[in-house]
């Protein structure tokens, strides 16, 4: 197989919110990892574990504290002038959770579309601007009646792939999608994530893919990375997570997602996790280690023997 494409890498990532006071907050702490060109990485865990810190820290949204985000072996965070900063905002675009939020009401949706194609000058007239649009509004499944219209006049679904089309238009190479289905309804968020797959394929698109439902993530990414309290603790292909979790926490995890199956439903059991069942030592060194190629947890050397003989 060919050498894969780094397009991002994360070195030792750092967020912290009042740094160095009492209420200090480690929001991301010593996270690493990388995404290669044309895959989806998803980023699970519960509420308040740090995964959409990251991917706001990682597109400069938030000012590191610490650690490197290198896109395309350029560091993002380093002091940048007005063009390169211009040219980095246009490789990575985001898609925002609250697609009731993020869109101006006051604009009308060709507007809100346009406005990274404004900024960047990439439409030489008024008619290329608006064929533009069309295009994009036809891309995500809309239409170009819709380009007249506000915010407002649309349902949830609409909004998010109008978020899309917006993210969408200054042609960018990754893009951030931050929980941008848990604002839906269930019936709509397939069609999204369904998009979103089909435009990953025609365009060849990057994503870092942020949710807390685990079987969505599973159905869009090709590897997953697991956080807890602002600490990653198990990456690994998707189906090797789900075949194979090793960290307590990825079981915990695994274990909430309901079934379909009312008996097995029925039967399935909760696993709790609890930090203090690893009864780390003061002395030991809890790291990121490479269990299996490609299948990383957070363990001390003790642990790592014993997910060591569990995988074999």
């Amino acid at each position: 197989m060919a050498e894969r494409k780094k397009l991002l890498e994360i070195k030792n990532l750092k967020q912290y919110f009042n740094e160095g006071k009492p209420n200090e907050v480690r929001a991301v702490d010593n996270v690493s990892f990388d995404i290669f060109q044309g895959e989806v990485m998803g980023l699970v865990g519960e509420s308040g574990c740090g995964k959409s810190t990251t991917g706001r820290t990682i597109i400069r949204l938030y000012d590191a504290t610490g650690g490197e985000v290198l896109y395309d072996g350029k560091n993002v965070h380093g002091k940048k002038s007005k063009t390169e900063l211009k040219s980095f905002n246009r490789k990575m675009q985001m898609i925002f959770q609250d697609p009731y939020a993020s869109l101006n009401p006051r604009l009308k949706i060709a507007d809100i579309i346009a406005e990274g194609i404004d900024i960047h000058g990439l439409a030489k007239t008024k008619e290329d601007r608006m064929k533009r649009v069309y295009q994009l509004l036809e891309t995500v499944g809309l239409n170009k009646e819709h380009a007249n219209r506000y915010p407002h006049e649309f349902s949830g679904g609409q909004r998010q792939r109008i978020g899309i089309a917006r993210a969408l238009a200054v042609e960018p190479e990754f893009i951030i999608a931050d929980e941008p289905i848990s604002a839906l309804d269930v019936s709509i968020q397939a069609q999204v994530v369904n998009l979103m797959k089909k435009l990953q394929k025609e365009i060849g698109l990057t994503y870092l893919f942020i949710a807390h439902d685990l079987s969505m993530v599973k159905y869009i990414s090709d590897r997953i990375g697991v956080m807890y309290f602002g600490k990653m603790v198990e990456l690994a292909p998707a189906d090797e997570l789900y075949k194979n979790p090793l960290h307590p926490y990825t079981q915990s995890l695994l274990s909430a997602i309901p079934s379909p199956d009312p008996i097995s439903e029925r039967t399935r059991k909760r696993k709790t996790y609890d930090p203090a069942s690893h009864n780390y030592d003061k002395n030991e060194v809890i790291e990121f280690r490479e269990v299996t190629p490609g299948h990383f947890v957070l363990c001390s050397e003790k642990e790592f023997q014993e997910y060591q003989a569990k995988s074999k």
